[in-house]
């Protein structure tokens, strides 16, 4: 949990856009990680498997139905320090513009976004977590900086004067 607790904490928020629900996601995902520690092969790293583990329990959890919500910017997240409601609504009106523009985008350009450069995952790492081919991922990724690229052009021509 040390050495993985906050990526698995931030994984879980920038799903759900809910703290609570957050952490109780990242309590359920090192419940099923110690559970499951004898049939982890050691195929991939342990943090690939725990962030695989908080992918699909964030899915069980939200269904469809993810960023229905917007969450805040996962960065701001400080581990052990809880957010008071101020804090997180004043938090929510000053979220960076890319995250609002990358919450622009599909979930699995979200998704592949976020995994590879938050993350720093390798897209060998994400196609494995996600069950699809490499290729697949590096499509998504290149599909994503196309259209947050996209995104971030039409933001400015809409803010010159």
């Amino acid at each position: 949990m040390d050495a993985y607790g906050a990526s698995v904490l931030r994984t879980a928020y920038f799903y759900t856009g809910d703290r609570h629900l957050a952490e109780d996601i990242s309590q359920e995902v090192f419940l099923k990680a110690y559970r499951g520690w004898r049939a982890f092969r050691g195929d991939s790293a342990v943090k690939t498997w725990l962030i695989s583990i908080t992918v699909n329990a964030c899915r069980d959890k939200m269904g469809v139905k993810m960023f229905t919500e917007q969450p805040t910017d996962p960065s701001r997240m400080q581990r052990g320090r809880t957010i008071s409601v101020e804090e997180e609504a004043l938090a929510r009106l000053g979220k960076s513009e890319l995250l609002q523009q990358l919450l622009r985008l599909s979930l699995p350009h979200q998704e592949a976004l976020y995994l590879y450069y938050y993350l720093d995952l390798s897209t060998r790492e994400i196609a494995e977590m996600l069950g699809a081919p490499e290729g697949t991922v590096r499509n998504r990724l290149h599909r994503a900086r196309e259209a947050l690229g996209r995104e971030m052009t039409k933001e400015a021509s809409t803010h010159e004067p």
